[in-house]
């Protein structure tokens, strides 16, 4: 049996994750929410592929173009990087108020596409 994580499924879904957040324009956001379900997976698989991104992804990944449902910043998330991903997405024009919330985000939204039926499953 495989190690937890290290599945071809999770190998597939971590591949199409990175994928999507790479495609997200300067300017725009999207959440862990609307890949999940375009992806046909559950937030938190696209939350912890983003958590554990190796430093070199991490550097050429827009990975702070993605928050939480409702245009919010992860309040989960560790504090240096939550000021890191508010200063990245305030340099590309976007305005956040002090609870987090990314302001007139219907201007800011990046639409990552409609469900797709996707089994990720090696059976």
């Amino acid at each position: 049996m495989a190690a937890r994580g290290k599945s071809v499924a999770f190998a597939r879904i971590r591949a199409e994750v990175i994928r999507l957040v790479a495609l997200i324009p300067a300017g725009q956001f999207t959440t862990y929410g609307s890949i999940a379900i375009h992806m046909n997976v559950i937030a938190r698989h696209v939350a912890t592929v983003l958590s554990h991104l190796t430093p070199e992804e991490s550097a050429a990944l827009p990975w702070h173009r993605v928050v939480s449902a409702n245009a919010r910043l992860s309040p989960n998330m560790d504090p240096k990087l939550s000021r890191k991903q508010r200063r990245l997405l305030k340099a590309e024009g976007l305005h956040i108020d002090k609870e987090g919330y990314i302001q007139k985000a219907d201007e800011h939204f990046h639409n990552v596409g409609v469900r797709r039926d996707i089994r990720w499953s090696d059976t």
